[in-house]
């Protein structure tokens, strides 16, 4: 590896050791072996690293997310079963990711301390939810139009969120891919019904 990864996987590390706002340029160069000045040279700023280091693990939770790794695909697109697919196997993923979801969440309660990371992750958030989409209807990111994106993404986004802060804060109550189905099951029902 050269500097630019070992930087990269020094700040996970550190990220995932001490979180954002107490992981300092020394930790990165000394936990990657680097130098000061490597990372400007590579990222331009510690908080350019900083994001790039978490949206590299965040992806790596993302890609476990998806039922259809390895195979396991079951159920066809866009359907209530897929949903309860997907989600089941997203639920699978929190023990293992919790440290990633605990950095999410330092970052989101963070005011003007963090503002240029913040900037820099709301940009990313559009890729996250193209990668939503794309488990749940079935069609890649790159056949994606906008508008599913910018509405059934942000959806998806949105209870993605919700589901981490209850299986965070109390994983024995908190709601399962079945109990979510349910619900959307539900209301469906009475949407249909008007």
């Amino acid at each position: 590896m050269g500097h630019r990864e070992d930087l990269l996987e020094g700040a996970k590390r550190c990220l995932l050791e001490k979180g954002f706002l107490r992981t300092t340029a020394r930790d990165i160069v000394k936990e990657s072996g680097t130098n000061l000045a490597s990372i400007g040279y590579h990222y331009g700023s510690k908080a350019e690293l900083l994001v790039q280091a978490y949206i590299s693990l965040i992806e790596g939770v993302g890609e476990r997310f998806d039922p259809g790794l390895g195979g396991k695909v079951t159920q066809p697109p866009g359907s209530l079963e897929r949903f309860q697919e997907v989600w089941a196997s997203i639920i699978r993923t929190v023990p293992e990711s919790r440290p990633i979801w605990l950095l999410t969440f330092e970052l989101m309660f963070q005011d003007e301390r963090l503002e240029e990371v913040r900037k820099l992750l709301a940009e990313a958030q559009r890729g996250g939810r193209a990668g939503l989409t794309a488990m749940f209807s079935g069609i890649p990111e790159d056949d994606l139009d906008q508008e599913a994106i910018e509405t059934e993404g942000r959806l998806y986004q949105t209870l993605l969120n919700g589901l981490m802060v209850q299986w965070l804060f109390d994983p024995g109550s908190a709601t399962t891919a079945e109990q979510l189905t349910e619900g959307l099951r539900r209301m469906m029902g009475q949407a249909a019904e008007n």
